[in-house]
């Protein structure tokens, strides 16, 4: 069965906004994601209802979704749900004393729809794996997420 909630947050030695500039750049997502290698912006600028095509990949294949931001208060959180799966990925941004607490989440309510339930289990080796490897994979993107922001801390 489909974890309701994924999770990840990491500790980052910068200011809200300086985040804020990362996480919001959607386009940027490629950088930082090792399963989602791009992200397109339909639009223009990215704000609530701001819709995006997102290019994935796992080792050979290589598949495009469709996605729309539905959670956007900068300098706090973004969020955007998949459309073909119906999953809500968000960045929230939570003040500390040194920095912020910055936590990625994969969110369910319900369950996933039917052709993403069997592409799991038949091509992504069953959702407990496939979660496993998104859990890892959010570690992976904080890591990187924080290094851009820290790094932009630098230039300040």
């Amino acid at each position: 069965m489909t974890a309701a909630l994924i999770e990840e947050s990491i500790e980052i030695d910068a200011t809200p906004e300086q985040v804020w500039s990362v996480i919001s750049d959607l386009e940027r997502m490629g950088e930082w994601s090792p399963q989602c290698k791009k992200m397109l912006i339909r639009g223009g600028t990215v704000g609530l209802g701001t819709r995006t095509i997102n290019i994935n990949r796992r080792g050979p294949l290589v598949w495009p979704t469709t996605s729309k931001v539905v959670r956007f208060e900068p300098n706090r959180e973004i969020a955007f749900r998949v459309a073909e799966n119906h999953t809500v990925w968000s960045y929230t941004i939570t003040p500390g004393d040194s920095g912020v607490t910055l936590t990625e989440r994969r969110e369910v309510n319900g369950s996933t729809t039917k052709i993403s339930s069997i592409l799991v289990d038949k091509l992504f080796g069953g959702v407990e794996s496939f979660e496993t490897e998104l859990k890892l994979g959010m570690a992976e993107t904080l890591g990187r997420i924080k290094r851009a922001a820290e790094k932009r801390l630098d230039r300040v």
